[in-house]
């Protein structure tokens, strides 16, 4: 490992208030699950954000904060080297969090009754920040073809004639795949002819496996495509709960826009913590970044090893990135119900039901390998065995 980075090292998150674990019994009626559900980590932060968190901890007054300019020019230098994307100071709005984000855009840009287009099987808070805020859910499901997943892009142009947004998961939550410049780009030509904003989350931008390369969409669009980019460093570098992402808006007026609805609910992503993490780990995290994307990639690789050889009817959808992966569980021929129940009470694994980011994910699970390898061959184990008690073979 790169100066000792130890991703093998077990840290217990028990009673820290933890979603994952000490949300265990409310979301799987059971603490005694092996967790693998919601997007965060099990790996200590970079010690630069640590540092950095600690340092401001020791001064005593934990008021409102500005932005400084060397949080602006941290996301500058980190898009520029690890993306190729020039960006102005201008274009960034640091806000508190891509799904707030999605919701303001949602009420920024749009009426009740009209319409926003989302591509499932996807994160499912696309769907409730469409329906919650009275606007028409528009589905362009993507199309699974010998285990990958595309874009149908003919569904797409009638989609976008009735839709005044589309919501873009960039790398995609929870199919893995990383979207090729050819898709990106007619995905833009599509929504330059029909004036459809897009909001790309690019939330999971930076975790890209070895053999594949992120593009930003607002890097390769054509013409005059309104495009809002999200990012954080937040799933990167395992800091989420600091709540601290930033909208990168290459148009005035759609910056305008979306700026004063944040400020009609007066929402401020201010926070002293988060501003000196979001800093430290753009500046100080990226040789962290590597050794952590090495260390999935061997995870990711050994699950499909495993699953193939011992359970071949769980297949794995084969993630270009992100540290969640997509298992086709439909050769089980259990219902979703019955596919839940399996795998939280006869193997004790809690992992996202594939029905909850759309019914396009019916017969899926989604795992989270953000996890020491210890525990996920763990998790591995726990399914075989109650794969051969329950007779699945």
């Amino acid at each position: 490992m790169n100066r000792g980075f130890d991703f093998d090292h077990e840290i217990n998150r028990t009673a820290t208030h933890s979603v994952k674990y000490d949300g265990r019994q409310a979301m799987f009626g059971s603490n005694a699950v092996i967790p693998a559900w919601v997007a965060d980590m099990d790996f200590a932060a970079p010690p630069a954000v640590t540092q950095a968190l600690v340092a401001r901890a020791r001064h005593p007054i934990y008021g409102y904060t500005l932005f400084p300019d060397s949080l602006y020019d941290a996301l500058i230098h980190w898009m520029q080297r690890r993306h190729g994307w020039s960006i102005q100071r201008d274009w960034i709005i640091p806000c508190p969090g891509v799904v707030p984000s999605i919701n303001a855009a949602i009420m920024a840009f749009t009426q009740p009754g009209e319409s926003v287009i989302i591509q499932p099987p996807v994160y499912f808070p696309f769907f409730s920040a469409v329906t919650q805020t009275g606007r028409v859910l528009i589905q362009n499901p993507l199309i699974l073809h010998n285990g990958r997943y595309t874009i149908d892009f003919d569904h797409l142009e009638d989609c976008a004639r009735k839709a005044k947004l589309l919501l873009l998961c960039s790398p995609h939550n929870p199919v893995g795949r990383v979207w090729q410049p050819d898709e990106l780009a007619q995905l833009s030509q599509i929504a330059e002819k029909h004036d459809l904003i897009i909001f790309s989350d690019e939330i999971h931008a930076d975790l890209v496996y070895p053999g594949n390369q992120h593009r930003v969409l607002a890097a390769i669009a054509e013409g005059d495509t309104e495009i809002i980019t999200a990012v954080a460093p937040s799933k990167t570098f395992n800091i989420p709960g600091l709540n601290l992402s930033a909208l990168i808006i290459p148009d005035e007026s759609i910056r305008r826009a979306i700026t004063q609805t944040f400020n009609n609910f007066h929402i401020s992503a201010s926070n002293p913590f988060s501003i000196v993490a979001f800093e430290a780990a753009y500046c100080e995290g990226e040789e962290w970044l590597e050794a952590l994307l090495i260390y999935l990639r061997d995870t990711r690789d050994c699950v499909t090893t495993f699953l193939t050889q011992q359970l071949p009817k769980i297949k794995v959808i084969q993630a270009e990135g992100t540290y969640l992966l997509w298992l086709d569980c439909r050769a089980m021929n259990l219902t979703d119900a019955q596919l839940k129940h399996f795998f939280i009470h006869a193997a004790g694994v809690g992992m996202n039901p594939g029905i909850q980011f759309g019914k396009e994910g019916s017969g899926f699970m989604r795992l989270n390998i953000g996890a020491p390898r210890k525990t996920i061959l763990s998790i591995m184990q726990r399914i075989k065995l109650a794969w051969h008690t329950e007779g699945y073979l």
